[in-house]
């Protein structure tokens, strides 16, 4: 059973969640989605992606469509084009490249003050990913470098993980599963 299961009553009687999967390239988006995935539906060679692509799932009771949205600076743009579709937004931050922490804080604010957002109760849950990397951040590090806390408008939650493994991403679910009663579209 993957951990997209795990969200079948998230929307309550909804039939389809839509969740954007956002961050910088080489963040380590595909690599969660595909262990999020049913287990017989996961892949064992991960390419990045190019543009974006669309992952469509079902468990027993509700259908997941996942758009994986390309994190390379020519490419960001499209996010915007999924925004009024999405329910729910997973934003991958890679914990070890200290570089570009900065770039993804203003992708995130530039997310944030999108129209199509900014005054909606959306969920978002952050993967502070890469964990498993020598001097990663930790979360509480990578929230106080994004300032997170000044997301005062939608609920939030981070949790430290490491994709490779899978370490991480249940807590990230159980959460999404417990704002099943905050979202507003």
């Amino acid at each position: 059973m993957g951990l997209f299961d795990k969200l079948v009553g998230w929307l309550g009687l909804k039939k389809e969640v839509n969740v954007l999967c956002l961050g910088l390239d080489n963040s380590g988006k595909t690599t969660i989605i595909n262990k999020l995935k049913p287990s017989n539906a996961q892949v064992q060679d991960i390419v990045p992606t190019i543009g974006f692509s669309i992952e469509k799932f079902k468990t027993s009771s509700l259908s997941f469509t996942v758009f994986d949205m390309s994190g390379q600076g020519r490419y960001r743009n499209l996010w915007e084009h999924y925004y009024k579709e999405g329910q729910a937004i997973i934003f991958v931050i890679d914990s070890a490249d200290k570089l570009r922490m900065v770039v993804a804080k203003e992708e995130l604010e530039t997310l944030l003050n999108h129209p199509d957002i900014k005054h909606r109760r959306i969920p978002i849950l952050f993967f502070a990913n890469k964990m498993d990397v020598r001097d990663a951040l930790s979360s509480v590090k990578v929230s106080q470098l994004l300032c997170l806390e000044n997301i005062k408008d939608k609920p939030w939650y981070i949790c430290a993980t490491d994709a490779i493994r899978g370490e991480g991403l249940q807590e990230g679910v159980d959460w999404l599963q417990g704002e099943r009663p905050n979202v507003h579209n």
